[in-house]
């Protein structure tokens, strides 16, 4: 650090005079003025950072003063940048400019290779993905090109640069759905030479994705503060670029764009108007946030929402003939942009004011503005205007239910009745009207909805006349016409609303939605106030409600409700059983004249009737979705529909609770109904924020429902106080507490409205819509015959003595129970998933016997060897092949237990890649020579297409249905099973590619994990520390590895390729938790540096990986090697950069993790101790006795005490404090360390136990110390109710306890007569605390095998010999030996112990049981230790005797250990004890080592020859060279040997396999 901080010192310095010089060389005294004052400012920093480096020097063991060195050169870089400002920017945007440039023509290339291979590809779900990727990558990449030919016309604007990073930022995305999609597509391809392009195209295009990314972030950087000045240029621009159209369109110029219809562009036009309020709602939450950066970020995707928009309303006045029309959509366009550039203008003001009201005040009044600038543009559109106009006259209509009073008409009531019943069924056809014209053209719209208002307002004149009539019950006629009044204007806005965005999702449900409430409320009217016949009332409502729910069979392609397929079919069968009886209770109350119960069972006929249309219509969707050809919604981020409805739900809510008349139980009603909606969103937000790659909406939608749940809390809070006290001024508060809410919930709504985070609605096949119409017929067939039933039921009400009438009823009875049957048959028998459940079984049959006649094939050495593609080629095929099944594996799951929609398609794909899998693994198994390698490639792939197989079956049974129970535990077996078969053909070609120095898909594999990181992820389960540790861990593995590799490239390059392929997995692992880092780091800008730094580093890591393929193929090339080494360099310094990102995040718990790993080297270092003082090896120097390091000691002990209580508390304080705490702790438990050694050394090596029982104490104090430093890292920044602040106070316990021990040892080292008994007292606290870590439910790190065990469980019972003779005795040397042997052997068999447990291979029973035997064992040791204490301190004769007892006891539970032992390894187990096995070992071994040395004597190659003038003696073997003659008589040594061990050898294994055989 300090080398690297001169060579700084010494750049910067040049720089400085460059600067200087050119100050001087400057005409313009301004510039001059700036140059000179950058100098300083670097000469300043420059200094700054030399005094840091003296400072480090002198202490290279500081934390504090390396940090203070890190901060000196992170200000110098700053101050670098700032002099340099304008060259770097000018560099990088050059760069920026290179990598787009790169990435458009990869691009390009990339879709023309798809378009060719579309032809050959086999499976047509991946192409319509790769379709669709290319379409919108074809979108971007003019985008990207004029924002290069801008930055290169214009080099020094800002704008231009800025157009430039934003293209570049959004082709990111869709480039890399793009690349995924390619190499998807890829292993389906039958034509070798496309899908060879095609892979080659798209790994390309990763690699220019990957330098565009870099680049665009870099340039970001530097240009990053000028975005809000952008975005108020761009806005001014499109409000020029507006004035013009108009200036065109009064001249007759204006001519629409090539593609551009009216249609088109009003739809572009109303979704780029939701685009627009979305950006305006995030722009100002970040500017009232006060955050630049992102308000910068926020500002540009406004300004881009709005240059859309400005294109959509420049196409819909060229597509406008209306010359009035034109002119008002172009004013009203230029009027958005005017008021848009104020709202910019007015946040670049308030961005500098976060807290300031006045500011946040104009911001909000600029914002409403422009959002009523926004409703006049959509009101422009053709066909809004005549629904604004239908709104209004239902608004004027209704202005009649205000007044107070409603006086007769002058009809009589039956008149008055008739017009009621006669206008009712004509606004509810005209509301059905209305929603069909919605989907139509804008003329039926307008037209409809004309004739919507009219018919609603004679319904209404028929209401009031009816409210006339009946004084009695007029509040509530007009109570009930108000809610009609409601209901037709939502109708009439959410046909407007789907008429401006018709692909929008769910707005057709909504509208369906609305046009039923229209009919509900009617029937309620009519019911409540019009006398009729008893039935008649009820069969007219039921014939509204059919003819409502009639649309939704029209064209079901769009999802009704949430059902799912199989839901669909229980509800057919439940409303099947309800009409059952419903139309034998009108048959039979019709026939007897029972009126009211005539009128319940046609009531009950037609909600049975509505859930069975419903649940058909969804039934049919799901159809035609599952279809192979068909391709299923997306499902969006957001749930526009939630949102509405929350919002709905809120509104009416807080109404309520300012209602004066609202009551105290209302009012509670009220509360609970906006606690459960705010809730609702802030989990809605709470998911789309982890789902979202984009960093600025993520920030958004988690800052949102911070917003709403603190606006919700504050209204609850003044609800509870108006509940303890029901006055006015409660109420008051209660009412100024509602106005943030309903601003908190519309901002967020506004935002949630984003285009962006909107579902992709279905596209239906016609293969689909013909497999959904025998469902739909039978639906419609069901429907036309209910409603004859109805009207028929209606006239033999009136007169049940008509014989044909029933005959005509017992028809249209008979043909609504064939149709439901029908129905449900037709729903069961396209059951979705099942036709291509049998064709992917068929398929994988087929494909494993074709492996099985490969097999034998390659039994019989009758295997053709492919000649038309190479070895290479085929090795990736069948990788790419194995990744994409494994990446369905999860998809397929999901969809058999609970997506039955998606399992024919998930299938369907599965099945398409075992076919090119199949193909290449029999490929490549031709052409390998081993015969044994030949038959594991073909079995694997064999046990992958069997596993799967497997899976289909247990899908097929399954079949999406969530309550086939039976068919979960199969299915997850199933799927295990898979995992498991994919992991170990996936790793044997991994290791196939590493041996042969084939790197591709381990640089894939870095790509992908790179990419991964800015993909969504699930919420996180741990905390930052969790994976700052984890990370920290990994990336000094990869630091190992890359150090492995620079050593093995030079010794042996042949073990480049397995190192490669370790080094791909640890950078996955690392990639994988720097995502969750990211996501729980304290704030935005560390997480993301975090990503960038790690992303930098797999970068290198691809140049290293490649560069090591290379070196394996050319072992000799010098220049490789010397570039490898430069990669491995790179590597290691971008390691550095992540554990210092780390280390920002969270200074305090990389402190900790760097002094636990510390206090590890000081246990492993007082181990090494302890092994030199048992040898009697530990001397004293000079003449020093213990007296003399005694109080330096417990001067030090008593520091440590103090450091532990700083480390204790500063869990809670902050990462600097916490920082400090932990180097200290560091600091002084390494010196204590060194005084003890000291001090055990000055005992002499004549007395070994004593030293090794002062040594044993300083190392519990150590240990302690580790548990307790992980333990405050843990609770960092933990609640005081948190475990983790239990686990710490635990271990400070603890560290106090063996502090204290130490301090007793101490004391006691130099009383002969009571050391021993110390040194015991201490050996059982020790192994109290091994008990407590040995009872943990934490897995041990590593396993270990039951011989292992079995052989540490004699240390135990030598020990309980010596602890017995120790307790006859009474002697301390006995006494200190029994403590120091009784410590390490009941350490190692704990450990031991649990590491034999925790094999993979043993069961849940045998791990209980030798956990508990070994819990039993060692309390029965300690037992007998403190036993041995009370002989010490009290021998008795009686006492003694009681130590064969203890030791039968601890003899025992040996037993059962090794019994337990002897369990872990199953029949197989053999003892190692035994001679024969002991043999056997050694001749093993024995033949090992001399076939390792003959394999290196092989490799020795003769030295070169000196050259000497002395006479050699004659070569005894002329045809050997003298420098071989030592080899050969080497190997004809080896020969020698093992000629005679060869036979001993198999007569062991004969008799080992007869054994085995029971001969």
């Amino acid at each position: 650090m300090v080398r690297q901080a001169r060579i700084l010192a010494q750049a910067t310095s040049d720089l400085v005079n460059a600067i200087k010089a050119d100050a001087e060389g400057e005409t313009d005294l301004e510039n001059s003025r700036k140059l000179l004052s950058a100098a300083k400012l670097l000469a300043d920093a420059t200094a700054r950072m030399v005094e840091a480096a003296k400072g480090a020097a002198a202490n290279p063991d500081s934390e504090e003063q390396q940090q203070k060195l890190r901060e000196a050169a992170e200000g110098l870089r700053m101050a670098t940048n700032a002099a340099a400002q304008n060259a770097i920017k000018k560099r990088l945007v050059n760069k920026l400019e290179n990598a787009a440039k790169q990435a458009a023509a990869a691009a390009t290339q990339t879709i023309a290779a798809a378009q060719h291979a579309a032809s050959s590809n086999k499976n047509p779900a991946a192409q319509q993905q790769l379709v669709q990727s290319c379409k919108v990558v074809a979108d971007q990449i003019p985008q990207l090109v004029q924002g290069v030919r801008g930055s290169q016309a214009q080099p020094d604007s800002p704008s231009a640069q800025l157009a430039l990073i934003g293209a570049s930022q959004n082709f990111f995305q869709p480039g890399a759905k793009m690349v995924t999609a390619a190499k998807a597509t890829v292993p389906t391809i039958s034509d070798q030479a496309s899908a060879m392009q095609l892979s080659q195209c798209a790994k390309n295009l990763a690699n220019a994705l990957a330098e565009l990314r870099t680049a665009a972030q870099k340039a970001q950087e530097a240009c990053g503060p000028l975005e809000i000045d952008n975005a108020l240029s761009v806005v001014r621009g499109l409000e020029r670029d507006i004035q013009e159209a108009k200036a065109s369109a009064a001249e007759g110029r204006l001519r629409p764009l090539p593609g551009e219809t009216l249609g088109k562009c009003s739809q572009d036009l109303g979704s780029n108007t939701k685009a627009v309020s979305s950006a305006i709602a995030q722009l100002l939450s970040e500017a009232t946030q006060g955050s630049e950066n992102y308000t910068g970020l926020a500002a540009r995707d406004v300004a881009q929402a709005l240059r859309s928009l400005a294109s959509a309303s420049r196409g819909v006045a060229a597509t406008t003939e209306d010359p009035q029309a034109r002119a008002a959509m172009l004013d009203c366009a230029s009027d958005v942009m005017d008021k848009s550039a104020n709202l910019i203008e007015e946040t670049k003001r308030a961005v500098g004011k976060p807290g300031d009201p006045d500011s946040q005040q104009r911001l909000a009044q600029v914002a409403k503005a422009v959002s009523q600038a926004l409703n006049r543009s959509v009101n422009c559109l053709p066909g809004q205007r005549d629904v604004d106009n239908a709104i209004r006259t239902v608004g004027e209509a209704s202005k009649k239910l205000l007044s107070d009073q409603f006086p007769p008409s002058g009809k009589s009531f039956q008149e008055a009745q008739s017009s009621l019943n006669q206008a009712a069924a004509g606004l509810n056809q005209s509301a059905n009207e209305l929603v069909q014209a919605s989907r139509g053209t804008t003329q039926d719209l307008a037209k409809a909805s004309g004739k919507f208002g009219q018919d609603f307002s004679r319904f209404l004149e028929a209401g009031v006349d009816m409210a006339g009539q009946s004084q009695e019950d007029q509040t509530q006629v007009v109570t009930n016409l108000k809610t009609i009044s409601m209901s037709s204007s939502k109708l009439l806005l959410a046909a407007k609303a789907l008429s401006t965005d018709p692909n929008s999702p769910n707005l057709k449900n909504q509208l369906a939605a609305a046009a039923r409430a229209v009919t509900d409320s009617i029937n309620q009217l009519i019911t409540m106030c019009t006398q009729q016949a008893p039935g008649q009332k009820e069969c007219d409502n039921a014939l509204r409600e059919l003819e409502t729910v009639r649309g939704m069979l029209e064209n079901p392609t769009e999802a009704v409700n949430d059902l799912g397929y199989f839901d669909c079919i229980d509800s057919v069968m439940e409303n099947s059983k309800v009409l059952g009886e419903a139309m034998a209770g009108i048959s039979h109350n019709a026939k007897n004249s029972n009126l009211p119960e005539f009128g319940d069972a046609v009531g009950s006929a037609s909600k049975a009737l509505c859930g069975l249309t419903e649940a058909a219509a969804q039934g049919a969707y799901l159809v035609a979705v599952s279809d192979p050809n068909s391709h299923a919604g997306q499902k969006g981020l957001v749930d526009p529909a939630q949102f509405a409805k929350a919002k709905q739900s809120i509104q009416m809510a807080c109404q309520n609770l300012v209602d004066p008349a609202c009551t105290q139980s209302q009012v509670l009603s009220a509360a609970t109904i906006v606690a459960k909606h705010t809730s609702a969103l802030c989990n809605a937000c709470r998911l789309a924020s982890s789902k979202t790659a984009n960093p600025v909406a993520k920030r958004q939608f988690v800052q949102s429902a911070k917003e709403v749940a603190n606006s919700t809390a504050n209204l609850v809070k003044s609800i509870k106080a108006l509940d303890g006290a029901f006055n006015q001024e409660n109420r008051q508060k209660c009412k100024a507490a509602t106005g943030p809410l309903i601003e908190a919930v519309d901002n967020l709504t506004a935002f949630a409205s984003n285009p962006e985070f909107a579902s992709m609605p279905a596209q239906i096949s016609p293969e689909g819509l013909a497999a959904m119409e025998p469902i739909v017929a039978a639906a419609k067939t069901m429907l036309e015959s209910s409603t004859g039933m109805i009207q028929t039921a209606r006239s033999l009400a009136v007169n049940p003595k008509d014989p044909p009438k029933w005959s005509v009823l017992a028809g249209h009875s008979r043909t609504v129970s064939d149709s439901i049957k029908k129905l449900i048959t037709n729903m069961r028998d396209k059951a979705p998933g099942q036709r291509e459940c049998d064709e992917a079984i068929e398929v994988l049959s087929n494909c494993i016997r074709e492996v099985d006649q490969a097999s034998l094939a390659a039994i019989s050495q009758q295997l053709t060897p492919r000649d038309d593609i190479s070895h290479e080629a085929l090795h990736e095929q069948m990788a790419a092949s194995v990744q994409e099944i494994s990446n369905l594996i999860d998809p397929v799951a999901v969809s058999a237990r609970s997506d039955a929609s998606q399992l024919g398609h998930k299938v369907s794909q599965m099945a398409s890649y075992f076919e090119p899998l199949i193909m290449a693994a029999i490929g490549t198994a031709s052409k390998i020579l081993n015969s044994q390698q030949q038959m594991s490639v073909l079995d694997q792939t064999k046990t992958l297409a069997e596993s799967a197989l497997q899976m289909l079956y247990t899908a097929k049974e399954a079949g999406g249905n969530p309550k086939a129970a039976h068919t979960q535990e199969a299915l997850e077996e199933a799927v295990q099973m898979m995992k498991e078969a994919v992991d170990d053909l996936g790793g044997t070609l991994a290791e196939a590619a590493s041996a042969a120095g084939a790197v591709g898909g381990m640089v894939n594999s870095i790509t992908q994990a790179i990419n991964k990181m800015e993909d969504p992820a699930a919420e996180p389960e741990g905390t930052f520390v969790d994976y700052q540790t984890t990370m920290v861990k990994t990336a000094k593995a990869i630091a190992v590895t890359v150090q492995e590799m620079v050593t093995k490239s030079n010794t042996n390059p042949d073990e480049l390729g397995g190192l490669a392929n370790q080094l791909t997995t640890e950078f996955g692992d690392l990639a994988s938790e720097a995502k969750l880092a990211a996501i729980t780091a304290e704030s935005d800008e560390i997480g993301s540096h975090i990503k960038k730094q790690v992303t930098e580093l797999g970068y290198c890591c691809t140049g290293l990986v490649t560069k090591a393929g290379a070196l394996q193929c050319s072992p000799n090339d010098s220049f490789t090697k010397k570039e490898l080494i430069d990669s491995a360099r790179k590597v290691s310094e971008k390691v550095s950069h992540v554990l210092a990102a780390l280390q920002a995040g969270n200074r305090g718990t990389q402190a900790c993790i760097t002094a636990a790993s510390a206090v590890a080297g000081i246990i492993a270092d007082l181990d090494t101790t302890i092994m030199f003082a048992t040898a009697g090896t530990l001397n004293r120097e000079n003449a020093e006795t213990f007296a003399d390091h005694r109080e330096n000691i417990l001067k030090t002990a008593k520091v440590l005490v103090e450091d532990t209580k700083l480390l204790v508390s500063g869990a809670g304080a902050s990462q600097e404090k916490l920082a400090q705490a932990a180097q200290s702790s560091v600091n002084t438990i390494t010196k204590l360390a060194d005084v003890v050694k000291l001090g055990a050394a000055s005992l002499g090596a004549e007395d070994p136990e004593t030293q090794v029982v002062l040594i044993n104490a300083v190392k519990d104090v150590a240990k302690a110390l580790g548990d307790l430093i992980r333990a405050t890292k843990a609770a960092a920044g933990k609640p005081h109710d948190d475990p983790a602040m239990l686990q710490l106070k635990n271990s400070a316990k603890v560290m106090v306890t063996n502090v204290t021990s130490l301090l007793k040892t101490v004391k006691a080292v130099e009383d002969e007569a009571t050391k021993g008994t110390r040194a015991l007292e201490s050996t059982i606290e020790h192994i109290k605390q091994e008990l407590t870590v040995f009872s943990s439910p934490d897995p041990p790190a590593k396993t270990a095998t039951p011989e292992e065990f079995i052989r540490m469980t004699k240390g135990i019972t030598l020990a309980t010999a010596k602890a017995v003779a120790a307790g006859n005795s009474c002697r301390q040397e006995d006494i200190i030996a029994t403590a120091n042997l009784s410590r390490r052997a009941v350490a190692d068999m704990l450990h031991s112990c649990k590491q034999a447990a925790y094999h993979p291979e043993v069961s849940r029973e045998v791990r209980a049981r030798a956990l508990r035997f070994g819990t039993e064992c060692a309390n029965g040791y300690l037992g007998l230790l403190e036993h041995v204490l009370v002989i010490i301190q009290k021998p008795t004769h009686d006492l003694k005797q009681q130590l064969a007892n203890f030791s039968k006891r601890v003899a025992g539970s040996v037993t059962e250990l090794i019994q337990a032992a002897e369990a872990m390894k199953g029949t197989e187990w053999v003892d190692p004890e035994d001679p024969t096995v002991i043999a056997e070992n050694e001749l093993l071994g024995a033949a090992a080592a001399i076939e390792a040395a003959a394999k290196k004597l092989e490799q020795l190659k003769p030295r070169a020859k000196p050259k000497v003038s002395l006479k050699l003696q004659k070569n005894p073997y002329p045809a050997l060279n003298c420098d071989l003659l030592p080899l050969c008589l080497l190997q004809r040594l080896c020969q020698y040997i093992w000629m005679p061990l060869m036979p001993v050898l198999e007569e062991q294994l004969c008799l080992k396999e007869n054994d085995l055989l029971g001969l």
